[in-house]
């Protein structure tokens, strides 16, 4: 401790000993804190006046201080106790000491001590989020010294009223079973088999073209009538399939020897040529499941990998495929789709809907829901769907968190001024 810190220590003392509203004895004092989060912000705003030389909260009972600091540059958070008696800074060897952090969620942070260099040092990590109820208990000298104050950040109380009128929702943090996606852009095509080339089998003259291009027909309905040059006997040809003719070679009094007179496409159902990069063709594997979708947004339909290419094109992209229904003829031949391949699934102990979350500090969070109060929870976070993350540490199995408007939760708290000061 330097001269100047000697001097002020006494005062900063006597200070402290004049607003027992921030720390005080249990035995003399109770908290009357009726729950309203501007009176918890107005609260810590006072508290932090009661500042000791190394900036943290000083507890003082008569000649005998504590000074509470957080420490976590570079480190773990760890919490560091500095020890004062008649002004005078004491070995920390002499001081006995053990910290409560109550949560908000009921549980206790039980925290002991070591001494090392002139302060105690906590032998447990303080976890985050850092807003607890702190009560410290501390033995000099034979002397006993019980005290408590409010340590909150990240933390918001509202009414019910409010919680309706902004449309704040909640679920219960649990496992859930990611479902994992691959993008790819595709084209429709027509399935080899469903393309019919009409021809005659006998040597004829055309009587009758039935049909024309771009005409429905069902499958045994009349295509062309004709008569047969050799036996002069006449006959007709029929459609093999339901389907549309895309194209007509022949009219009416043309010859037919061996060339096709029509074809005839069915496309009930059509293929869905994709394209994919190495990063993405790794992934694809067949019979995995495909949605397709217009560029639009308009339709979906559903599909399975049914082909992928053994070697990749010129320009390092391989094939793959599908085959979809089109009963409505929505899917045309040539138009250009989206494909989303689910390409695996992972069952996860614990996640959390992605719109849940928010950035608090450097932390990526949630906001967890006791009765009216909601406060942060820092997240440590694996993979993700697109829809659901994993949580891999900060939140526990079954809290009650915030799905929806969750912003509106942090502009409240940063309204109040959030800070990190301890």
């Amino acid at each position: 401790m330097n001269n100047l810190q000697k001097l002020l220590l006494p005062a900063l003392l006597l200070a402290s000993a004049a607003l027992p509203v921030h720390v005080y004895a249990l035995s003399d004092h109770n908290s009357d804190h009726d729950g309203d989060h501007h009176d918890e912000h107005q609260h810590d705003k006072e508290h932090s006046e009661a500042e000791g030389p190394n900036g943290g909260k000083l507890l003082t009972d008569d000649d005998f201080a504590i000074e509470v600091t957080i420490f976590e540059n570079g480190t773990p958070p760890e919490m560091r106790l500095f020890a004062y008696h008649q002004g005078e800074q004491i070995d920390p060897k002499e001081v006995n000491v053990q910290v409560t952090l109550n949560r908000l969620d009921g549980s206790k942070d039980l925290l002991s001590f070591r001494p090392e260099n002139n302060f105690l040092v906590s032998e447990q990590v303080v976890t985050e989020p850092h807003s607890f109820d702190v009560s410290v208990s501390s033995t000099f000298d034979h002397h006993h010294s019980e005290a408590e104050y409010e340590s909150h950040e990240g933390r918001t109380t509202i009414s019910d009223r409010q919680i309706a009128l902004s449309g704040i929702e909640t679920e219960s943090a649990q496992s859930q079973t990611l479902t994992f996606s691959d993008t790819l852009f595709g084209v429709i095509g027509i399935p080899e088999d469903n393309i019919y080339q009409i021809n005659a089998p006998y040597p004829g003259i055309v009587e009758k073209v039935h049909v024309n291009t771009g005409d429905q027909v069902k499958r045994g309905q009349t295509l062309v009538t004709l008569r047969n040059t050799d036996t002069l006997q006449r006959y007709t040809i029929s459609s093999p399939t339901d389907g549309e003719v895309t194209e007509r070679h022949i009219s009416n009094g043309a010859r037919a020897l061996n060339q096709a007179l029509l074809e005839i496409t069915d496309l009930s159902s059509v293929w869905v040529e994709m394209s994919a990069f190495p990063e993405s063709i790794e992934k694809l594997a067949l019979g995995q499941d495909v949605i397709v979708s217009d560029l639009h947004q308009h339709e979906q339909a559903n599909g399975k990998v049914t082909y992928i290419a053994p070697q990749m094109t010129g320009g390092h992209i391989a094939r793959a495929r599908t085959t979809i229904t089109n009963p409505d003829g929505h899917w045309r031949p040539g138009m250009h789709v989206k494909a989303h391949i689910q390409t695996g699934t992972k069952t996860v102990p614990l996640a959390v809907k992605k719109q849940a979350l928010q950035n608090f500090r450097d932390f990526t969070v949630v906001f967890a829901q006791y009765d009216n109060t909601f406060e942060v929870r820092m997240l440590e976070l694996g993979e993700s769907d697109g829809d659901y993350v994993e949580v891999l540490g900060g939140l526990k199995p079954g809290t009650e968190y915030v799905t929806k408007n969750s912003f509106i939760l942090k502009a409240d708290i940063l309204k109040d001024g959030a800070s990190h000061d301890h």
